[in-house]
């Protein structure tokens, strides 16, 4: 890919370290180092993430930006110990490669709550995570990305700054420890200084020396707000897209694929397609079709006129028949048990409801795309995607080359949320460009390809029986149905599918920090076949609802105040979830009264090692109700980028509030009712809350940012809706309920 003057992992460095002199630096404190892939033809290389040429300081950043300002977190903590001048590093994806693995995914591994592991529990998913290179997972998911690096790229930050230090004090005849740097230069005594770029060249070739990190007192970036390394890129269009590439002799491409989910193609007939302007093929995908044509726009007209008969979907025929498919599932064994303190079965329960929630789309902003070309036995991707070496393999399979044959660059993300863990994008653009060799070809699917294409977020029933006695609650017994995220997405990823308990499939239900007598949360598998994936926060979405709601409703059982009620339950060992319902007590002033059209309503979860809170102040008084305020407080430990954290606060409730509010997919005859966004909304600038937010900082382990925000504001409208109207709504989205202004 150099003749196109793209970066690749070779010329990423022959070009940069052996011709303009150069290197690339760090260490890991893993015993069996993993392989660099940025290794150039001469010279020593050290680690994947920092790299110096006569251009400046280039860092590796292993994990997909998609919007969540990880680039610039993850680029911070290299630049912090390495002291380069922040406004001239430059942040660069990492190539698909096994020593970007992500080792904080094993942190969820252990059936055991967050709030309740002990020390020796958190060393055993250390131990596993650096296990965890072994399977190379260069995964972009969970909440664990600053989690997983926060070590690791400091040291190769410091690392780095060591051995250049190490040169300079053999240059001028000094001992390291009297040299200093700052702003990429090694200071010598004297004041004299040496540029890192005339350091870089020699310094590869030494050994890298073990080294401390600094201490908190001592940060100069980390720990408060730094401007985003990608906004000036996609402030002024420069960013680049799956869709945005443009290449020599490019022709775009489009798909129509059978929309009954699990059906199939009959037969045919391209001549309609063939018709509009600028379309040149019609190709068989097996299960559908992709036009190719000039421009984009005629390659989706041409899609829409191909003639087609499908073959009907084998899933049942209508949402509620899928909805009693899944509540057979009660009928059977639990897969899992995963909290059964005390004797429920021997507690009479004065509370017995049944909750549901439906299927949700992704619906991110950029539809699915990717650009493909094979030339001469090699394949070159472009593609916005969570798991690189995953999308790596895929695409060499379906193009018929080795894996060593294939190029992956990873680009900016228009929104991932879990979408872009799949590979199905991939598989069909090396299929294309396969089929046309030579030609560079640049797939877009129609928004309504993407939201009907979805790996969705599976629709869920839950049980519940309560008790309360003398103000507190006695009882909470919650039964969960739903089809496997982890079965389903797992199972593609892996090629098989996993055992045993799942704890994804009731994690934001057995976990939460409550100390109530007589508690047991059971999991029950149902056997749907409906596409299902990794949504932002995966099981805690559906089962923040489930177990917040409930919460709330054995709080009214006891006359009690919510919120207070919650406060009063929190188990001994989980302060921090009482730190954030304080704050957004204080925050939202929950306890003032509120005038007659007014109404709070509150939630808590913890989620990703975040306890969340969130309060939402509803208001009737100009006709339907409007979401008026929202209040957060959130406790992830250790804070790297207070704006950041911020950011996807904000943007994990909105994301939690549209679906409460509007989020469904149903499905006719095996096909989603809804296409596009008139039929499958999200809040808009109008009607989206004013949002405060408070950021703890007494969590003794760093938890994610990503995803906590999305579970507690689903419970915490239903709530806030029955303060307000008395109306106890089971079932989202609440607009089927309320007149809410959308």
């Amino acid at each position: 890919m150099s003749r196109l003057g793209k970066i690749t992992r070779r010329t990423l460095l022959v070009g940069a370290v052996a011709v303009a002199g150069g290197a690339a630096f760090g260490v890991y404190q893993i015993r069996r180092p993993v392989e660099n892939p940025l290794r150039p033809e001469e010279g020593a290389t050290l680690n994947p993430y920092v790299i110096i040429d006569q251009s400046g300081i280039s860092i590796i950043a292993p994990r997909a930006e998609m919007g969540q300002g990880v680039h610039t977190t993850l680029a911070a903590l290299v630049a912090e110990e390495l002291d380069a001048d922040w406004e001239a590093v430059r942040v660069l994806h990492g190539p698909p490669s096994a020593a970007y693995f992500n080792g904080a995914l094993a942190h969820g591994a252990l059936p055991v709550a967050d709030y309740a592991m002990r020390d020796w529990q958190r060393r055993v998913t250390d131990g596993l995570g650096a296990a965890s290179k072994l399977l190379g997972l260069q995964v972009t998911g969970g909440s664990t990305s600053t989690v997983d690096a926060f070590e690791r790229m400091r040291l190769a930050g410091a690392g780095a700054r060591e051995a250049l230090k190490a040169v300079a004090a053999e240059r001028l005849g000094v001992a390291v420890a009297e040299l200093r740097t700052q702003k990429g230069r090694v200071i010598a005594p004297d004041g004299s200084e040496i540029d890192y770029r005339d350091l870089a060249e020699e310094a590869a070739g030494r050994d890298v020396p073990r080294v401390g990190l600094r201490p908190q007192s001592e940060w100069k970036l980390l720990g408060r707000s730094l401007p985003r390394s990608d906004m000036q890129a996609k402030v002024s269009g420069a960013a680049q897209f799956s869709t945005d590439i443009v290449l020599p002799g490019m022709k775009c491409a489009s798909v129509r694929i059978c929309p009954y989910l699990g059906g199939g193609m009959e037969r045919f007939d391209p001549a309609p397609a063939l018709e509009v302007p600028g379309v040149e093929h019609v190709l068989d995908l097996g299960n559908g079709v992709v036009v190719v044509a000039r421009n984009t726009w005629a390659a989706m007209q041409g899609a829409e006129a191909v003639e087609i008969d499908w073959t009907p979907s084998p899933l049942p025929a209508s949402t509620e028949a899928m909805y009693d498919q899944i509540a057979t599932a009660f009928e059977a064994r639990a897969n899992s048990t995963m909290r059964d303190d005390g004797s429920p079965d021997d507690v009479e329960a004065a509370l017995e409801v049944e909750y549901r929630v439906p299927f949700l789309a992704h619906s991110t902003m950029e539809p699915m795309g990717a650009t493909a070309w094979l030339q001469d036995g090699h394949l070159t991707l472009w593609v916005g995607n969570q798991a690189p070496r995953e999308h790596l393999r895929v695409a060499a399979e379906a193009a018929g080359v080795a894996e060593e044959d294939v190029t992956l660059h990873t680009v900016f993300l228009g929104g991932g949320f879990g979408r872009r863990v799949e590979t199905d994008i991939t598989r069909q653009a090396a299929m294309i460009a396969a089929k046309l060799e030579g030609t560079p070809i640049r797939l877009t699917w129609s928004r309504e390809e993407d939201m009907r294409h979805d790996f969705y977020r599976p629709a869920a029933i839950a049980r519940m029986r309560g008790a309360v006695a003398e103000g507190r609650a006695t009882l909470f017994d919650a039964k969960i149905a739903a089809p496997s995220v982890t079965r389903q997405a797992i199972g593609r990823l892996a090629g098989r599918e996993m055992g045993g308990p799942d704890k994804g499939h009731v994690e934001g239900a057995f976990d939460q920090p409550y100390a109530i007598p007589h508690y047991r949360v059971a999991g029950h598998l149902a056997e749907l076949d409906v596409p299902i994936g990794f949504w932002r926060a995966v099981g805690s979405s559906f089962n923040g609802f489930f177990h917040e709601s409930f919460i709330d409703e054995l709080a009214h059982a006891a006359g009690r105040d919510p919120l207070h009620f919650r406060l009063d339950h929190v188990a001994p060992e989980s302060a921090v979830a009482a730190g954030v319902l304080e704050a957004v007590r204080d925050l939202s002033d929950w306890d003032s009264p509120l005038p007659e059209d007014r109404a709070r309503g509150v939630a808590m979860t913890w989620s990703f090692g975040t306890p969340t809170a969130v309060v939402l102040e509803l208001d009737k008084t100009d006709g339907p109700i409007r979401i008026a305020r929202a209040f957060m407080a959130c406790d992830p430990g250790l804070v790297l980028d207070p704006g950041i954290v911020r950011a996807q606060m904000e943007s994990g409730l909105i994301y939690g509030l549209s679906a409460a509010l509007m989020g469904e997919i149903t499905f006719t005859d095996g096909r989603a009712d809804q296409g596009n966004f008139p039929e499958y909304d999200g809040l808009r600038i109008f009607n989206t809350p004013s949002i405060e937010v408070a950021i703890l900082q007494d969590n003794p382990h760093m938890g994610g940012v990503g995803e906590p925000g999305t579970p507690p504001a689903m419970p915490a409208l239903a709530n806030a809706l029955h303060a307000l109207t008395g109306q106890r709504v089971r079932s989202l989205p609440l607009i089927h309920a309320a007149d809410f202004l959308i």
